[in-house]
């Protein structure tokens, strides 16, 4: 089998979709599938290859349409280069060859809907009036939440097309055991307070907002330290000074991130729909492995994924947030995250091909 995989991002990029990308054109790889990962020519930050940046193997192809990125003069441009790199996509002969055309992007698939072409879409964020249309008219949909499935079965989504397959973990990056000591002392952490950490992007629908207003609540023993980038960064460095922001690193370095904490904080937003009921987020199932106390919001999306694993806390409540760490406990129990592999992911994907 052959799977084309269009994705207009850029890549590497340091945002959560890239390793999900990029992990999963390697599982479908090690499945014995031919795949070929697509992208325009955006530009990118990251010095480093695509294999290299995510600690992937080199499994499978990257091809570059070399489109012009326009994206920087908003949504315009945004559209124009989408729709430039759809089109872009067809001129390549694996686009005619190939087996099955996968993507997250319901406007690319959108203009591959009468070319008589196997098209799956997977979808991370609710249903919009292009998604639902190629939902109802692509050869499956992939949805990686039960709360996903749900609302396209609303929207008219037939059930025998549609696959719930979480998102997942590369548990090899786990198998190396990490020093706390060592790995604060790499990424300028101090060594003598506890350590409550959030990795990921910051912004108000991931609820870094929340977790951040913690730093000034929390005892002097303890610091709340944020890795990553978004749209709230700046704001929040200058409104909580006690608060430690730190800029993201590559995947593959994500164990000895997360090596550093005392506890792991996911503080998604009851306000925002994606982030409360639709998401499987990626750095759940690598706080699991990570085998850390988990302190998490009580929204759908976290309870379903973490279930028991994780001590609980009202969502956009900072003081319910300090409670929650006040009373946790240090004792974690093992979790078992064998069935949440990328491996089992494609294989149930591919199954449903068949």
């Amino acid at each position: 089998m052959k799977i084309l995989y269009p994705a207009f991002i850029r890549l590497p990029t340091e945002k959560a979709h890239g390793v999900q990308i990029v992990k999963t054109c390697e599982a479908f790889a090690e499945a014995g599938v031919d795949v070929e990962l697509v992208i325009p020519g955006r530009k990118t930050q990251i010095q480093e290859s695509v294999f290299a940046y995510y600690g992937a193997k080199n499994n499978f192809s990257i091809v570059s349409t070399n489109t012009p990125d326009l994206v920087a003069h908003g949504p315009i441009g945004f559209f124009v280069s989408a729709l430039w790199f759809a089109e872009a996509v067809k001129w390549q002969k694996s686009f005619w060859k190939a087996d099955v055309i996968y993507s997250r992007d319901a406007f690319v698939l959108l203009q591959y809907i009468l070319l008589g072409r196997k098209l799956v879409y997977e979808a991370h964020t609710k249903p919009t009036v292009i998604s639902t249309f190629v939902a109802k008219r692509v050869h499956r949909l992939v949805v990686i939440s039960e709360g996903l499935r749900d609302a396209y079965l609303k929207r008219g989504v037939s059930s025998e097309k549609i696959i719930v397959a979480h998102d997942a973990i590369d548990l090899e990056l786990f198998k190396k055991e990490h020093s706390q000591t060592e790995s604060r002392q790499w990424l300028g952490i101090p060594q003598d307070k506890k350590i409550a950490l959030y990795v990921g992007r910051i912004d108000a629908a991931k609820g870094a907002d929340t977790f951040a207003a913690v730093s000034e609540l929390v005892s002097n023993d303890w610091l709340c330290v944020l890795i990553g980038s978004g749209p709230l960064k700046k704001m929040l460095q200058k409104q909580y000074p006690k608060a430690l922001f730190l800029s993201e690193t590559p995947y593959r370095e994500l164990a000895r991130v997360l090596a550093t904490a005392d506890v792991l904080v996911l503080p998604n937003s009851g306000k925002d729909e994606n982030a409360s009921k639709y998401t499987s987020p990626l750095k759940a199932f690598a706080y699991l492995a990570a085998q850390k106390p988990i302190v998490a919001a009580n929204v759908p999306a976290l309870e379903t994924v973490l279930q028991e694993r994780a001590h609980y806390f009202s969502a956009d409540s900072s003081q319910s947030l300090l409670s929650s760490l006040e009373r946790l406990s240090s004792e974690t129990e093992y979790n078992d995250l064998s069935s949440h592999t990328w491996h089992i992911r494609s294989a149930i994907i591919l199954k449903a091909f068949e």
